[in-house]
């Protein structure tokens, strides 16, 4: 009987199709292997629990939290005990900023990252010259194209509490740096003061648009210029993908000087604990993250790598309108969330209070109250 391995990613382009690619091409040079995908919604990627997947599938793509739960609960195999030292070591001396140590917690390696991803700039380059619009560079000349009815933020719950993170960190403080709280005060409540100052200037629509609808919105409307902070997809910047193609970049800079910094996202793609064949899965795992798939067969069937030879490689930059040099700098500072294994409980609770008040208004200092209780009842860490 042939060997079968089930893997289980996000839908979209950039989720899905590099995965069959790698696939159909690993079941061709491993005859007795087959090797199949299936997709699920963004939101069921950022939601599903990890443990009932791993009951069906024997390949998962996660996101890095998700492995302080998976380390306590068995639910992955620590792939430092499956794949050679040697090739471990070259993912992390290769890593798109904290992409590959954002995956090893508990002394072991839970994933490989295999897509790297961080909130970066955005615009579409012909509209704001034929408006006679300049990119923004500054906080301050970001509300003025705002004002002016050209930027668009995603604001779904989710990105709302990314962002509250990019903005604390900014200011100069890693979010559950300090035992007590989530931030301190000062800072959480300038964090608020300056994402509601951008927001209340954006479209309504925004509070229920992903990264992906406002990139689509982008290369197909003729009323949005400018996205000022959005995970990035290099998809948008290929000529081709969609109707218009969109230039990427680092982040404005806040009034202090300094450029925001961004909140780590990305992919690990990880192995079942009740996988019955870690072997073969192993060795697939170690195909798709390796620099020689990730800078041509992953990269060219719509994928972002996550190795930082294939950021850097040439042509693979020529075909996206440079984006990975172009953000790489972003990438390489971003902050990196909690995985401890009650952090999930945490993200899916306070994207809502923080976007309720982002769209709504209200008490600043209540807010940061309610990410406290929600702090507490997910367990602490800060790892």
């Amino acid at each position: 009987m042939t060997p079968q391995l089930r893997g289980i990613t996000w839908n979209h382009t950039r989720g899905l199709l590099p995965l069959v690619a790698t696939a159909q091409r690993f079941n061709e040079t491993h005859p007795e292997v087959q090797v199949s995908w299936e997709k699920r919604s963004l939101q069921e990627f950022a939601d599903a629990p990890i443990d009932r997947l791993a009951e069906r599938f024997d390949l998962l793509v996660i996101d890095h939290p998700f492995v302080g739960f998976a380390a306590r609960h068995e639910t992955l195999l620590p792939l430092d005990k499956l794949l050679p030292a040697a090739f471990l070591d070259n993912q992390a001396r290769h890593s798109v900023g904290q992409s590959h140590s954002s995956y090893h917690y508990d002394g072991h390696q839970w994933a490989l990252a295999i897509d790297a991803a961080a909130p970066v700039s955005s615009w579409r380059p012909q509209l704001l010259e034929q408006c006679g619009l300049s990119v923004p560079k500054t906080w301050e000349e970001l509300l003025i194209l705002a004002r002016r009815g050209w930027v668009a933020v995603p604001a779904m719950p989710v990105d709302c509490l990314m962002n509250f993170f990019m903005f604390c960190a900014s200011l100069g403080e890693d979010p559950f740096t300090q035992e007590s709280v989530v931030v301190s005060t000062d800072v959480g409540l300038e964090a608020l003061r300056l994402l509601r100052e951008l927001l209340v200037l954006c479209s309504e629509e925004c509070y229920a648009w992903s990264p992906i609808a406002v990139y689509e919105a982008m290369a197909s409307r003729d009323n949005i210029g400018y996205c000022p902070f959005a995970y990035g997809y290099s998809n948008y910047a290929r000529p081709g993908y969609a109707e218009y193609q969109l230039r990427f970049g680092e982040l404005v800079s806040l009034n202090n000087g300094k450029p925001l910094r961004s909140t780590l996202g990305g992919t690990g793609l990880a192995i079942s604990a009740r996988c019955p064949n870690p072997a073969l899965a192993a060795e697939y795992v170690q195909y798709v993250a390796s620099s020689r798939c990730q800078r041509s067969l992953y990269f060219e069937s719509g994928g972002q790598p996550g190795h930082r030879q294939a950021w850097l490689d040439t042509s693979v930059n020529a075909a996206s309108g440079n984006f990975f040099l172009d953000t790489l700098p972003v990438l390489e500072h971003a902050y990196l969330r909690p995985r401890y294994a009650g952090y999930l409980h945490f993200q899916d609770e306070a994207g809502p209070v923080v976007h309720h008040f982002l769209r709504h208004g209200g008490d600043p200092g209540a807010v940061l109250e309610e990410l406290e209780k929600i702090r507490a009842k997910s367990g602490s860490g800060s790892a």
